[in-house]
């Protein structure tokens, strides 16, 4: 029999905490059980993606941050496939596997990274299958998705912003120690620091998270970096937008993430959305992904929560 919280006289809260404390150090460079790995054609080239789940299942269309990537959500994408939902996701422009897609390539060429490409390419991969989808934008790219439903929500069916940064502007700012100082710091600077800490292994992850982290920063291009931290210290201010959306919202972080918490219930209340805090820092989606997929799973629907 398979276990569910109702047949092991658990709560799903307390069986979601107990499956991540269990979570061992896992091979990132390995695919879940079931995943297939393509490329998505989009403005900026050619995007590599992985979906699992039923293919005329609900999509959940997962984006990950700057210096991250889709096996970023190694441990979620099972959960909620198992629940029935297509699960898709791809390495930014710029970003691991996804590196040869940049500005160049756009109609007509360009030289730096920006929002505008960003956005383009996720609604990209939104358009290339039918329907709305549920979206979750991960740190920088929970910015890009804010962007793309303010342009398209009719392709969104809900959004997910996790460890997203809180505030508009100068996204740095609120930082914890470091805030009141990163307005003196250029994007290439940023993003020299930032490759310095991931090398280093700070703040410390397990060996094989660690391995693979060094190994997709050799694919990586720095531009795309750079440009990002650029992009972040003037991110645009869709409260409003946000805020009069028809889509259920979720803000998701984790309680030691590198801005403060109440940056992100001030950020989450100004968007009316719900605020789900988790005992972890700035990647839920590896450290917590079963609490974080059962917080989803309400937000798309009482019938999915189970």
């Amino acid at each position: 029999m398979v276990e569910t919280a109702e047949n092991s006289g658990e709560s799903l809260d307390e069986r979601a905490a107990r499956l991540d404390a269990l979570i061992a150090d896992v091979d990132w460079k390995s695919l879940p059980d079931g995943a297939s790995a393509y490329r998505v054609p989009a403005p900026s080239g050619s995007l590599a993606a992985i979906a699992m789940g039923p293919a005329d299942g609900d999509r959940v269309v997962l984006v990950p941050g700057v210096t991250g990537s889709k096996e970023d959500f190694i441990l979620m994408m099972p959960l909620l496939a198992a629940q029935g939902y297509r699960v898709e996701s791809f390495d930014m422009a710029g970003q691991y596997e996804s590196a040869s897609a940049g500005p160049e390539k756009l109609t007509p060429p360009r030289t730096r990274y920006a929002h505008d490409l960003f956005v383009n390419d996720l609604l990209a991969v939104l358009d290339s299958a039918p329907g709305a989808a549920h979206v979750l934008g991960y740190s920088f790219a929970g910015t890009v998705a804010q962007l793309a439903f303010s342009r398209r929500p009719d392709r969104f069916a809900s959004l997910t912003l996790l460890s997203c940064p809180p505030e508009p502007g100068q996204g740095f700012r609120g930082l914890k120690r470091l805030g009141r100082v990163t307005h003196l710091t250029t994007g290439r600077a940023g993003a020299a620091l930032m490759i310095w800490g991931l090398r280093r292994n700070i703040p410390p992850v397990p060996a094989s998270r660690h391995e693979f982290v060094r190994a997709r920063l050799e694919h990586t291009r720095r531009s795309s970096v750079a440009d990002i931290i650029s992009l972040m210290k003037r991110s645009p201010d869709l409260r409003p937008v946000l805020a009069a959306a028809e889509i259920p919202r979720l803000v998701a972080v984790g309680e030691h993430d590198l801005w403060p918490l109440h940056l992100h219930a001030e950020f989450a209340d100004s968007i009316g959305a719900r605020l789900a805090v988790y005992p972890t820092g700035h990647s839920p989606c590896e450290t917590a992904p079963h609490q974080l997929v059962r917080d989803m799973l309400k937000l798309f629907g009482p019938e999915s929560a189970t």
